[in-house]
């Protein structure tokens, strides 16, 4: 387990998130945990969101991002708490990254200021674009059986992006700058499709300008 003093100045700031929805039998979750044991870390800034089951947007997620500076270091007590996947959370810190802030995660040892955190994230982007890779081979794989099953075409298909996809991209849209080729990537469907449903631009300006 890692700590977070304050290597090299700069802000300790935290962040902590919990799901209030639960799998049947599994107690709900509290944030006040996560928000001590960053206190205890050392963090002076706090922001934290409780998600539910029908509204997956993170306001004081936008909040943190807002609030870190070059210099900074977000601190986490787990890599989930910041993410939704293994390519989401590379893109995020590469994004804290170029904008001067490290990372630290308390409870899996990661720590971007130092030597050995940075290599733990190195091969957290070589897992990342290896999981892409598969993902990208999976789907090729996927579409020349259907057009063998379906005699050499593929046949017409329904709405291709669910309301969780639209909520993610909007997310990655305003706290990253990911391409929407990228974006499209991630959440698993096509570039055309994301244009249908979502105007990148007018949702980046809008970010900017509110």
């Amino acid at each position: 387990m890692t700590t977070a003093e304050n290597i090299g100045g700069g802000r300790l700031i935290g962040y902590a998130r919990v799901s209030t929805a639960t799998a049947k039998g599994r107690k709900p979750q509290h944030v006040g945990n996560q928000l001590a044991r960053l206190k205890d870390a050392g963090c002076t800034l706090l922001f934290s969101d409780q998600i539910t089951g029908k509204r997956r947007d993170r306001p004081d997620w936008d909040r943190c991002l807002a609030a870190l500076g070059p210099g900074d270091t977000l601190v986490c007590t787990k890599l989930d708490r910041i993410g939704r996947s293994l390519v989401n959370l590379v893109d995020i810190v590469g994004m804290l990254g170029k904008r001067g802030v490290n990372l630290v995660v308390l409870d899996q040892s990661i720590d971007t200021r130092t030597a050995n955190g940075r290599l733990v994230f190195h091969i957290m982007c070589a897992l990342a674009e290896w999981e892409a890779a598969m993902t990208a081979e999976r789907t090729v794989e996927g579409l020349e059986a259907a057009r063998e099953r379906h005699g050499g075409s593929l046949p017409v298909r329904g709405p291709s992006i669910s309301p969780d996809k639209i909520a993610t991209a909007r997310e990655l849209a305003t706290v990253t700058d990911m391409s929407a080729a990228r974006i499209a990537e991630v959440i698993g469907v096509s570039r055309a499709t994301l244009y249908r449903h979502i105007n990148l631009a007018q949702l980046r300006q809008d970010a900017a300008t509110g």
